[in-house]
């Protein structure tokens, strides 16, 4: 702690003149703890952006019990209400997919997903699926908002989330930690990093490694990411900073399962000879210049470069992989090849002002970007068992897909009184595509080229109200729209049959909810939610001449999903005052979603991976050195496809029974030492939340069953 003082001053006693003098006292750190707090919420604006009226979120993952060697979603993420997940890292996915209020979760398809503020997706309008997300252990905190996010962050609908990485020590030149877990399947994970600052610069790095043998045979993975981070203080105003992260992983898929399978045996594989690689690579460069106290300015600029590599029998998983018994090998596997360019420039400017008694806040900018795309499928692959993209031949398909996208926004947020705020936005979008591809079709080789200019202007309002300084009620309507991206109209390896003349979907977004807390005990956040959703891409059965069931992928209709979300946090020792021994806390996260189609064939059916009720409850007890978590997680039933198919021969289509799955983690420390140990799926339920028809599949993607970790840290300061 520094005290001083400047100049002279008068005694407020005898009116003497006293000069002062300026001392430099030990630095004292204080120490405590406190029970979890659940969620919390941005301010009105902070950091070149406006928040006020717009549902947002905040994880604190460090207060969160949970098995972040395996970035467990439904533990990390779970208190935000609404959270679907598709748990696919068990089948070769490097991330589980998130949605909200009836999505698509797959591959977060409709989020804006980013890292310390900037993409990590190849392309947000061509190709949106995320293949890279730094590990839970490196992550601060996490930052959510939901649909009215897109005037500020992109067009998309479900909203923006922002995984936001641990800084290096303010107050220390190096510090170091390091965390080895262990685990059922084979896991081993080492998570080591390093940070401080040395005069004006800080830096944090960190190397994680994993290794899992799988819940299911022929799961393995073998992942390694890492991250460096420099930031340089430059003066009081100006601050500049770089970044890279990469990711390399080597990924053995099982393969989907028919529902018969799934029933007798949900551990099983069909499929030993299917790999995966995606590597991937994030550099980006920023810069923060504080104009004034009332003026700051955001710049970063991005360039990534990944890759995904495919190895597999592409087939439903009822057609078995054998050898063949007259030449004693294995038939040639498919290979299918991504690779990804992309750089994007993101300039900020917040600035406040006031105009007569109004105070006001403005956020304005402009996201440049320019993406590259590259894709082979179908080449003749070799016979093998291992990872090889040796190619007999050439490629029966190759497409090249480039985007140019530029975007200027606005939000003014105008503050009324000291309690009642309204914030007007627009955002306008100019989006040129161009396709080019070489496919085959009954032998007949054909080349196309396809150009697409695409301009449409987004607007929204939101509005906001101070109850008291603990409570307020927000709401907000924005506009949203996501343009056919190449994942849908060319799917990778797909079994699907695809519409040529699919429309680029569009939609709105509006909330209404009160959020605060009551003294220091009990937290709360109840909304409702209501999105209007045009031109949905989904999946629906058919049958062809022959009488034989295929999955096309089409516009299925227009659809409205409404619904209640809302979170409840009691921390029962501090309303008893009696948390002298520790502290407890429950909490409720629950989510009512009706999402039905409103116009066309399947008007009234249930929009696909939309189920009714998402709720979650937890218990937790900490004190200063201890802490556990136990929380039941319960999804109802859904739907893979907009007809609403119960069960089929086909296992791309069906239904997703509910589940219920209960999660127990806890962490203790002593010194320097940390210690965590969980069990995942108490209970050992037998589930699964994917249907796909296409890798890591098709077919059914069975979710992992009874799992426990072990993580031994140490923390050098």
């Amino acid at each position: 702690m520094l005290l001083s003082g400047i100049g002279c001053h008068c005694c407020l006693f005898c009116g003497a003149q006293v000069k002062d003098s300026s001392k430099q006292l030990k630095e004292i750190i204080v120490v405590g703890y406190r029970g979890m707090n659940g969620i919390g919420h941005f301010h009105e604006s902070q950091d070149a952006y406006i928040y006020a009226g717009k549902k947002t979120e905040i994880i604190a993952v460090d207060s969160v019990d949970a098995n972040k060697a395996i970035n467990n979603t439904r533990q990390i993420l779970g208190r935000i209400p609404g959270l679907n997940i598709v748990e696919s890292e068990t089948g070769g996915f490097v991330a589980n997919g998130i949605g909200f209020r009836g999505l698509n979760p797959v591959q977060s398809l409709d989020m804006n997903v980013r890292q310390n503020g900037y993409t990590v997706a190849a392309d947000v309008y061509g190709y949106n699926e995320t293949y890279y997300l730094p590990p839970m252990e490196a992550v601060e905190r996490i930052e959510l908002i939901k649909g009215s996010s897109s005037l500020q962050f992109g067009p998309q609908l479900g909203g923006m989330v922002n995984y936001v990485i641990h800084e290096g020590s303010r107050t220390k030149p190096f510090t170091f930690s390091s965390l080895q877990t262990t685990g059922s399947n084979g896991l081993f994970n080492s998570y080591n990093a390093a940070g401080g600052t040395i005069k004006r610069l800080n830096y944090f790095t960190f190397i994680n490694y994993r290794n899992l043998d799988g819940w299911r045979p022929n799961s393995q993975q073998d992942q390694l990411t890492g991250f460096g981070k420099l930031n340089c203080q430059v003066n009081n105003k100006l601050s500049v900073g770089i970044e890279f992260s990469l990711l390399r992983n080597k990924i053995k898929m099982p393969g989907g399962l028919t529902d018969e399978q799934f029933e007798t045996d949900s551990r099983i594989s069909v499929r030993s000879r299917n790999w995966l690689k995606s590597p991937w690579n994030i550099l980006t460069a920023s810069a923060k210049y504080i104009v004034s106290k009332n003026t700051s300015l955001l710049l970063q600029t991005t360039y990534l470069k990944g890759e995904r590599n495919l190895v597999w029998i592409n087939k439903l998983p009822g057609e078995r992989d054998l050898i063949d018994p007259q030449t004693g090998q294995y038939s040639n596997r498919e290979v299918d090849r991504e690779r990804m360019k992309s750089f994007s420039a993101e300039f900020r400017l917040l600035h406040q002002y006031k105009i007569g008694n109004i105070k006001s806040a403005l956020a304005s900018g402009v996201r440049l970007s320019t993406a590259s795309f590259e894709r082979m499928e179908e080449g003749a692959g070799t016979n093998g068992t291992d990872f090889d993209l040796a190619v007999k031949g050439e490629y029966e398909e190759r497409f090249t897909f480039k985007t140019v996208n530029i975007a200027p926004f606005i939000e003014n947020s105008f503050k009324w009184n000291d309690r009642f705020s309204i914030t007007p936005g627009i955002r306008f979008e100019l989006l040129e595509s161009e396709i080019e591809a070489e496919y085959e079709i009954a032998g007949i080789e054909k080349e196309t080229e396809e150009e697409k200019e695409r301009q449409f202007i987004l607007t929204g309002i939101g509005m906001q109200y101070e109850l008291d300084k603990n409570s307020s009620l927000y709401g907000n309507i924005s506009q949203a729209y996501r343009p056919l991206d190449y994942g849908q109209t060319i799917p990778l390896g797909s079994v699907s049959k695809v519409d040529p003349d699919m429309k680029d979907p569009k939609a709105w977004n509006s909330d209404l909810g009160i959020r605060g807390t009551v003294r220091n005990y009990f937290n709360y956040d109840i909304g409702l939610f209501y999105l209007n959703y045009k031109n949905r891409v989904g999946t629906i059965l058919l049958t062809d001449e022959n009488g034989t069931p295929y999955t096309y992928r089409t516009n299925t209709a227009q659809s409205a999903q409404k619904g209640i979300e809302s979170y409840f946090e009691l921390n029962i020792t501090r309303w008893l005052q009696s948390h002298r021994k520790g502290q407890i806390s429950i909490y409720n996260s629950f989510a009512w979603t009706h999402a039905r189609y409103t116009k066309g064939t399947y008007e009234g059916n249930r929009v696909e991976y939309a189920p009714a009720i998402i709720n979650r409850v937890g218990i937790t007890y900490a004190n200063k050195s201890f802490s556990t978590s136990l929380q039941l997680s319960h999804q109802s039933k859904a739907y893979s496809d907009a007809a609403n198919t119960e069960r089929s021969s086909n296992p791309i289509v069906g239904a997703i029974p509910g589940y219920s799955v209960i999660d127990w983690s806890m962490n203790t420390g002593w010194k320097k030492m940390k210690f965590r140990f969980g069990l995942n799926n108490l209970l050992d339920k037998k589930y699964f939340t994917q249907r796909t028809d296409e890798y890591p599949g098709p077919g059914i993607i069975p979710s992992t069953g009874r799992s426990f970790y072990l993580g031994i840290g140490v923390y050098i300061f």
